[in-house]
Formats: structure tokens, C-alpha cells, sequence
């Protein structure tokens, strides 16, 4: 059986006596049994499996793998910045969208509940800026009976005062927006503050392949000292 080989530098790796690992030649020491543990929740994330469909299917406590799942979703932000910030240039169409949960979309008052944000995109690849929300006029609104007006002055406004630049009604933004759709219908309940990861997640996801995922999630969690 082949040896395990350093991940930092690819030499000879000798067994420590608390189960670690440390390289004879770079001398990085780690836990493979954690860094297996973490390749593994990596692959289960970048395949599109929730946090619960990832504990059952590797068999961990269900905390663990939302933990994980969430310090992935914060480990992309920095990354997806860098990239667009890299490639701003290269803006090719832009325009605003507005979402609401699937659980919510038949009555108007939900309104207020509503993510406004804009997406570009630059060369192929999406960028999503997250807008003010609207729930700071929620109570306000409702307790003035005005929730119906309100409603029916935003949908005109949206449609007015669209900050848009598409060439075609098929392109990437468009796609990605029907993308997201789907990808949010497999979570429930999202409080507002985290909002922000699960869109960065679909933006990671839909301008990537699965190969390239697990390659940029590799260097950002799985190994965040080797990113350099």
C-alpha cells in the first residue's frame, strides 16, 4: 500500500503518537482523520447535498455538518469578491431581482419579507450585490392598512424604474436567477441575516463546476493555512 504522502509538499509523512501526522521534510503536522472527515463534508456540498442530507449520508451529528456547511458558506465570500473584483471590468449585463420564498408568495403582505438584489455578469460568471432590505417598513405599513397600496406601488416601481442593461431575455443572469429558484426551495425558514450565504452559495455553484468547487473549497477550508 502506498503511503500517505505530505499535502503541503508531497514527501514522506511519519505517525505521531496522538494520531497526527508530520512531514519530514516541511514538518506541517495535521489530523488525517479530520481532513478526511473534511474532504468528504466538501464533496457532499459541492454534489448539492444539504447539511442534513450530508449527516446522514456520512453518518456524522447533524451540528457538525451545518457547522461545517457554514463556515464553508462565510469561507466563499471573501473568495467570490476577489474574483469579481479581478474581472469588473468585464461587465457584460446587469439587472435587479426580486425574490420571496416559495411559502410566501401567495399573499401580498409578504411583500416586506422580500430580498431585493442586483446581479452581473462579467465574462460568464455571475456577481450578486445584496440591496437594503424592506422589513424596516413592515410594521408600519401593515399597521396602517396600507400593505395592499404598498404592494401594488412596488410592483410599478419595479417595473419603471428597473436598473437593467440585458441584451436578450436568454442570458446568464436570467439563468441564474431560475437556477436560484430551484436552489432555494430545499430550505425553509431562513432568518434574513444568513440570506446573504445561501445566495453566495448559489453564486459559487452556478459559476463553477463540481470539479472546480471541490478544487477552491480545498484550498479555502480544507487547508485555509495552504491557500498561499
Amino acid at each position: 500500500m502506498q503511503k500517505e504522502r505530505c499535502i503541503r509538499c508531497n514527501e514522506q509523512l511519519y505517525l505521531l503518537a496522538d494520531g497526527m501526522v508530520k512531514c519530514s521534510a516541511c514538518r506541517y503536522k495535521y489530523s488525517p482523520r479530520k481532513s478526511a472527515r473534511r474532504l468528504a463534508i466538501i464533496e457532499s456540498f459541492c454534489d448539492e447535498l444539504t447539511a442534513k442530507e450530508t449527516a446522514g449520508y456520512l453518518g456524522i451529528n447533524y451540528i457538525t455538518a451545518k457547522k461545517s456547511y457554514d463556515a464553508i458558506r462565510k469561507a466563499l465570500l471573501p473568495f467570490l469578491e476577489e474574483a469579481y473584483a479581478a474581472n469588473r471590468n468585464n461587465i457584460l449585463e446587469y439587472d435587479e431581482y426580486l425574490y420571496l420564498d416559495h411559502t410566501k408568495r401567495k399573499e401580498r403582505k409578504y411583500i416586506f419579507d422580500a430580498h431585493n438584489f442586483l446581479t452581473f455578469d462579467y465574462g460568464g460568471r455571475v456577481y450578486n450585490i445584496l440591496m437594503p432590505s424592506l422589513s424596516r417598513y413592515k410594521s408600519g405599513f401593515l399597521a396602517d392598512g396600507l400593505d395592499e397600496l404598498y404592494y401594488n406601488e412596488f410592483s410599478k416601481f419595479l417595473k419603471i424604474h428597473r436598473i437593467a442593461k440585458l441584451r436578450s431575455f436568454d442570458n446568464t443572469i436570467v439563468r441564474f436567477w431560475k437556477y436560484f429558484d430551484e436552489f432555494m426551495k430545499k430550505y425553509k425558514g431562513i432568518k434574513r441575516d444568513n440570506f446573504i450565504y445561501y445566495l453566495k452559495e448559489a453564486e459559487f455553484k452556478f459559476n463553477y463546476e463540481i470539479s472546480e468547487r471541490r478544487e477552491i473549497l480545498k484550498r479555502l477550508w480544507l487547508y485555509p493555512d495552504l491557500k498561499k
